[in-house]
């Protein structure tokens, strides 16, 4: 996948775009270097635009078209038109100032997925936190920013959270370990409300949530938290997110994306299981 860390992070269908793109390049039996002579450009460009390095500009995509065979003028238009879309900027662009572009691809990937799932190691799933947990969480993890930028990532991430009850909803499946819940946030009635939070989002048909106890013993994904999303688009394969402190890597080679799903898989065997999450979290709730 692309860079995020790269100027205009991706949308998903600049993705699509440009898996489709060397799709039809290679299939046209031509080299990136045959491709770039068309444009009159480097072959490195044809490269950024496959990979959706770069914003898709509609003269380069319409002549990479006729290069590459596409002589149906439905089929261009239909191409040209999506690359429309792709190009402008998502729901999330207005949260710029305060929103890094490595996690810009990620609300792109969690817009459109139709599967997300995750391990939570330390705090509640982003799409299920309460608005006073978020705000104690991003105060904590980013102790020098302005009060005022906080809050604007606080509505970012509460207007995320529209995604689980829309039409089409995706599939929300996460494992937290116990900890998500000994863990302190806020002081007590922000974690009671929290786990009140958590325990209606048992009762959504597209959520799953599974808590991993201590009792359990070690697990394979104790290194750190991860995401993993899935789509309704047969050109973007799956693909697995782990997040630092200055950055995240995107992955969506085969090979690594499946020890991700295989660790998770493990994980979810191993933890308690989703029909108990409720009567769990009513236990955590009542020792507040």
């Amino acid at each position: 996948m692309a860079d995020p860390r790269s100027a205009g992070a991706p949308t998903v269908l600049r993705v699509v775009l440009g898996k489709r793109l060397q799709d039809l390049r290679e299939k046209a039996g031509l080299s990136f270097e045959r491709a770039a002579a068309a444009l009159d450009v480097t072959h490195a460009t044809i490269r950024r635009m496959e990979k959706a390095e770069v914003g898709l500009k509609l003269p380069y995509v319409e002549k990479l078209l006729a290069t590459y065979g596409v002589t149906d003028e439905a089929e261009i238009e239909g191409f040209l038109s999506l690359a429309r879309e792709a190009n402008r900027p998502g729901w999330w662009h207005r949260f710029r100032d305060v929103l890094p572009e490595w996690f810009s691809a990620f609300v792109s990937l969690e817009s459109e997925a139709n599967l997300i799932r995750s391990y939570q190691p330390h705090y509640v799933p982003g799409l299920l936190q309460t608005e006073d947990y978020a705000a104690a969480v991003l105060r904590a993890g980013m102790p020098h920013a302005a009060p005022a930028d906080v809050d604007r990532i606080v509505a970012l991430r509460m207007e995320r959270q529209a995604l689980l009850t829309r039409d089409n909803a995706p599939m929300l499946w996460s494992v937290m370990d116990e900890t998500v819940l000994r863990r302190p946030i806020g002081g007590p009635k922000v974690m009671h409300d929290q786990i009140s939070r958590l325990m209606e989002a048992t009762e959504l048909p597209n959520v799953r949530l599974q808590v991993m106890p201590f009792a359990a013993g070690p697990h394979p994904a104790m290194y750190g938290p991860f995401h993993i999303f899935r789509f309704p688009i047969p050109e973007l394969p799956d693909i697995a997110y782990a997040e630092s402190l200055v950055g995240a890597v995107y992955f969506d080679q085969r090979n690594d994306v499946s020890q991700y799903l295989e660790a998770l898989d493990r994980m979810c065997a191993q933890a308690a299981p989703a029909h108990a999450t409720e009567a769990i979290l009513g236990g955590f709730r009542k020792e507040i």
